[in-house]
């Protein structure tokens, strides 16, 4: 266990990391950020902050050295700049959950081998290869994404033929996976923990609303029968265990009509459907993050109260004078300047009491 004053060292300075550092702040821990711009909004809250790249190995070096534990707030970091660090300092969760979320035909086929379900899928790098996957999924429809880098609806496109296909794997240029189109009732996620001693910590599933491929509301908790409940919180913790995970998960999925769950995504880190544990819940997700990388004990992931999540994207923002005069609102904003159109400016977290969520 890191006594406090120890520091802990982000990858990354986006909003989550900003939250985890104010989550460290309370228990005695600081935190250093390290990431390539010269300003961020985790920079601003931060003990300590260095500007470099992922690639800069002395600069990598130097970091590693005046932090005790390390983690990231984005899994795009270069699996490379995690194993460098990962010789010098613990870093968690381990390169291996980046390894194998980065790429989205490795984490469908990791997901797939321990026996859980995905969506059907193909891979396909070509144009050529594009319209096999395609016949094979003996689909009507298919999504076409990136294996790399996709996020927030990015490097995704929507189509509906075998040349609509090859024309979206040609546009995107790089190596791509064609999933089916699966027909669920809701969107739900998992957001869990595991500590450095194996113990597992999930909280509710939530449900997931998204538009124009970004997360706008979450609902928590998600209305799902008792045993999908039990089998979401049984599909985090296999994905946790195999991957000897430390720290907090996102696991996305799709509830489907007869109550079945596929997994639709991996996120290794905290997330954004997890937001609402800040204000509903008797530990954050940001705290029981930092909780899992310094090796301390998890606390039990107990919710409260009801809550929606709204994410505030782009001029959104603008209405924080109302929100904040809401008497059941917890508003969260992340302290970047330009609200630009699809960017997370900040989110609401709402209130209500238990079983009276609308």
């Amino acid at each position: 266990m890191l006594p406090p004053g120890s520091t802990i060292g982000i990858l990354g300075g986006g909003q989550l990391g900003r939250m985890m550092a104010l989550a460290a702040a309370p228990l005695g821990l600081r935190v250093h950020v390290y990431a390539p711009e010269d300003e961020s909004p985790a920079a601003e809250v931060a003990a300590r902050h260095t500007r470099g790249g992922y690639d800069d190995r002395p600069a990598l070096a130097a970091f590693a050295a005046s932090v005790d534990a390390i983690t990231y707030e984005f899994e795009n970091v270069p699996a490379a700049c995690a194993a460098l660090l990962a010789g010098l300092k613990p870093v968690r969760p381990g390169p291996k959950a980046l390894e194998v979320a980065q790429d989205r035909l490795t984490e469908k086929d990791f997901v797939r081998a321990l026996g859980i379900g995905t969506a059907p899928y193909a891979a396909a790098a070509t144009a050529e290869e594009a319209r096999a996957a395609f016949a094979a999924l003996g689909a009507k429809a298919a999504i076409v994404k990136t294996r790399r880098l996709g996020y927030d609806g990015k490097g995704q496109a929507r189509v509906a033929s075998a040349e609509e296909a090859a024309a979206a794997v040609a546009a995107f240029a790089a190596p791509c996976i064609l999933e089916g189109l699966v027909a669920f009732r809701q969107e739900i996620s998992v957001v869990a923990a595991r500590g450095a001693d194996g113990r597992i910590e999930a909280y509710d599933p939530v449900e997931n609303r998204h538009r124009e491929g970004i997360l706008r509301e979450t609902l928590a908790p998600a209305r799902l029968g008792a045993g999908a409940g039990a089998e979401a919180w049984r599909i985090a913790g296999a994905i946790l265990e195999a991957l000897d995970y430390v720290g907090v998960i996102g696991v996305e999925m799709f509830a489907l009509p007869g109550g079945g769950l596929l997994v639709n995504e991996l996120a290794p880190r905290v997330h954004n459907s997890g937001h609402w544990t800040m204000d509903a819940c008797a530990v954050s997700q940001f705290e029981q993050h930092v909780r899992a990388v310094a090796g301390w004990p998890l606390k039990p992931a107990l919710r409260f109260a009801d809550c929606a999540m709204e994410n505030l994207i782009g001029d959104e923002v603008e209405r924080w004078p109302a929100i904040a005069a809401e008497p059941n609102a917890a508003l969260h904003l992340y302290g970047k300047g330009e609200a630009r159109p699809g960017r997370k400016m900040g989110h609401v977290n709402r209130l209500f009491p238990m079983g009276g969520r609308p």
